[in-house]
């Protein structure tokens, strides 16, 4: 007889028919009735864990356009695309708001991503963060990925380039310091051996997409959902964005 069996593809799975019988005319025959009353295994959705700050949470667009939304619409229903930004929260631990002790995080581990995308980075700049903790952000980077991944080891951890920042910015945020955690977050990545996802050049040079000079408004998002997409499905969306 035929059995179904699942296996895993790049993220999701799929089924295929396997038979111990050895006559290939009896596999032709069970072939054709079979493959029409059993149904194809069926599969979960891929989990896909947004990672970040008011960026991520969608701070400065209209409802249903922050970037993890859009990214879920370009996706479709083969996904499954969870949000868990915190507006305010720092990558430092000994930040004035670190995204370690937020109970988003605890969800996000718990939930057990296929696929997580981690940015935070931005509030970091800020000169009570950066100014006092600099030193410790490159070990603060790594044991956050390094929790992100134990918690589903057969997952994939993206991290990303912080986005850019416009003119002076805002809110302590500012371009100069992101300059110089990119550098750091480079070599998290290559020694973890960690694909990025530069959400930096996705908007860079586009004030634009930007409604104060920090957080992107939906255009600016669609551009960060577009750079997420091509990192997941290896290959650009084509087309608009579906609307919510």
């Amino acid at each position: 007889m035929l059995l179904p069996i699942r296996r895993r593809g790049r993220y999701g799975c799929y089924s295929q028919f396997s038979s111990p019988m050895k006559s290939p005319f009896a596999l032709i025959s069970l072939s054709i009735s079979l493959l029409l009353a059993v149904p194809a295994a069926r599969c979960a959705p891929v989990k896909v864990a947004c990672v970040g700050d008011s960026i991520t949470f969608g701070m400065g667009t209209p409802a249903g356009w922050d970037y993890p939304s859009q990214l879920q619409r370009m996706l479709g229903a083969g996904y499954m695309v969870r949000n868990f930004g915190v507006s305010g929260t720092t990558l430092l631990h000994n930040g004035d708001r670190p995204y370690d002790a937020t109970p988003a995080l605890e969800a996000a581990l718990d939930w057990q991503a296929d696929v997580t995308i981690l940015m935070l980075g931005a509030n970091d700049t800020k000169p009570q963060n950066w100014g006092a903790h600099q030193a410790e952000f490159e070990g603060d980077y790594r044991a956050l990925a390094a929790r992100l991944l134990a918690a589903n080891p057969g997952g994939k951890l993206f991290v990303c380039r912080p986005t850019w920042i416009s003119l002076n910015g805002a809110y302590g945020i500012n371009e100069k310091t992101v300059g110089l955690e990119i550098p750091i977050i480079d070599k998290v990545a290559a020694s973890m051996r960690l694909q990025e996802i530069d959400m930096h050049a996705a908007i860079q040079g586009h004030p634009e997409y930007l409604v104060d000079t920090v957080h992107p408004n939906g255009t600016g998002a669609s551009a960060l959902a577009r750079a997420a997409y091509r990192a997941i499905k290896g290959a650009d969306f084509a087309g608009t964005v579906p609307a919510p």
